[in-house]
């Protein structure tokens, strides 16, 4: 299998932001050791990071024919973004939802997902270990 692991906006401070919060290993670090989980197991994983929402949007469109999967932690955009609900509604491709932290542990705000209900499932607050899990899932 080939999964793309798409992270959003602020993601690509992660190991320099909110270290109690998402650790610190950078995102690079974390997406070799994914890179390496996956190709262990015989399958791929490819990554996207970026800050614009229309790129998010046009990274899930891209994946309909060429991933088998999307893991996808959009950070903040999670909460507000309905273009990127669309763009996950609008492939084939599935979706699994992936935070870092606990959201329902945080800010009032971040508990609520416009994209959970068009995503597979979703996985959260297990840290780096979310993605981990998210991978998994495909392989199931």
């Amino acid at each position: 299998m080939k999964i793309l692991v798409i992270n959003g906006v602020n993601l690509n401070l992660t190991g320099k932001r909110e270290r109690a919060v998402y650790g610190a290993e950078t995102l690079g670090e974390i997406e070799a050791e994914l890179a390496a989980f996956a190709e262990e197991r015989g399958h791929a994983a490819e990554f996207f990071c970026s800050n614009l929402e229309g790129e998010l949007c046009t990274a899930i469109q891209n994946a309909e024919g060429v991933y088998d999967g999307i893991v996808l932690n959009a950070g903040a955009y999670t909460h507000y973004s309905y273009a990127i609900r669309d763009a996950i509604a609008s492939v084939s491709v599935p979706v699994v939802e992936v935070h870092m932290s606990n959201v329902y542990a945080r800010e009032q705000f971040r508990r609520t997902s416009v994209l959970t209900e068009v995503c597979r499932g979703e996985i959260l607050g297990f840290g780096k270990y979310s993605y981990f899990l998210a991978l998994e899932s495909f392989w199931l």
